[in-house]
């Protein structure tokens, strides 16, 4: 079962909107405002920088256009420690993290990280984990791949566009439990720099599947060149009837990737506050939700203690479920 990870997985279903406040933050106004997406183009991290970026801007919250980075490298982790290391007093810096973020502090990824050495601001949004294969690919359902795997696991490369631990690494592995398979580290999975370049790596063949969530898939799935054989949530999706879920096929999981933002841990109150009620009024922006919805990401809103308390939960989450599964001791 994945009830182990009810913060981060059912939750999704259930959000609601976080009403907007009425301004920003008094005695700070954003300067060449800055958002790092921890990876290459075309991943989560990527989508939230970019999204983030639009949508402030249109709204009038930040005056300057916002410079989108790319900084890819240790899954996130190049990121995590320019942003602690070299920028810590920076005001103007946001930077995008997921459900991978607060799992690669939870299993020590990103060496000597505690959940304090940045801000996190906010959750805006949560999207379910999908598997996909190439459109021509001989595995026309998830049993047919689990039991290729079951019968060798090494023949069967899953990309991921996150390290070897990360949530990428660890829905497949649960499925793998799900089918039976005894020691799930034997998965053979191939750690990419975001999910751009995992999928590059499934549709060039150098892999037979992938893991990742659903956004990053959307495009590919709907021009015909990948076809997703489950979806790790609670029932189908209602604008993709035809994607079976893989607790219908037998494997009893569920998970969720949460959408968010942090910054630097020394930036000033004035600034903390300023970028937390920047993100509730993007996330009360209807044309906002549209963007979310039309990626299939549901509202999941966190800011503030709970936001702290959320994260800090999630850590806890991943920490017991890796030792669970053998990712650390």
């Amino acid at each position: 079962m994945f009830t182990k990870f009810t913060r981060i997985g059912v939750f999704a279903v259930a959000a609601t909107l976080a009403g907007a406040t009425g301004g920003m933050a008094d005695g700070f106004k954003a300067e060449s405002p800055q958002c790092i997406a921890p990876s290459n183009p075309g991943g989560g991290w990527d989508f939230i920088c970019r999204t983030t970026a639009k949508y402030l801007f249109d709204l009038g919250v930040i005056e300057d256009s916002m410079q989108v980075t790319n900084m890819s490298g240790g899954g996130g982790g190049v990121a995590f420690a320019h942003v602690t290391k070299e920028r810590n007093e920076d005001n103007n810096l946001i930077v995008a993290a997921s459900m991978s973020t607060s799992a690669r502090i939870a299993q020590g990824i990103y060496e000597g990280a505690e959940q304090d050495d940045v801000h996190f601001l906010a959750t805006f949004g949560a999207e379910y984990g999908a598997i996909a294969v190439r459109a021509d690919s001989p595995f026309q359902t998830l049993k047919d791949m689990m039991d290729a795997i079951l019968e060798d696991p090494r023949s069967v490369g899953i990309a991921g566009g996150s390290s070897v631990g990360s949530f990428d690494h660890i829905k497949p592995m649960l499925v793998a439990r799900e089918a039976g398979m005894d020691d799930v580290t034997k998965l053979k999975y191939v750690s990419f720099d975001g999910g751009g370049e995992a999928m590059t790596g499934l549709l060039s063949g150098a892999t037979e599947a992938l893991s990742g969530d659903f956004s990053e898939m959307l495009g590919f799935l709907e021009s015909g060149d990948i076809r997703i054989i489950g979806i790790m949530a609670p029932e189908r999706l209602k604008n993709y009837p035809d994607i079976p879920t893989a607790k219908e096929l037998g494997y009893d999981v569920v998970g969720a990737n949460w959408r968010g933002l942090y910054m630097p841990a020394g930036a000033s109150d004035e600034a903390k506050e300023f970028w937390s009620n920047a993100i509730k009024t993007m996330a009360a922006d209807p044309e906002f939700q549209a963007t979310l919805e039309a990626a299939a990401i549901a509202p999941f809103n966190n800011f503030g203690d709970d936001m702290y308390n959320f994260v800090a939960g999630s850590i806890a989450d991943v920490t017991k479920l890796s030792k669970d599964i053998g990712i650390i001791q």
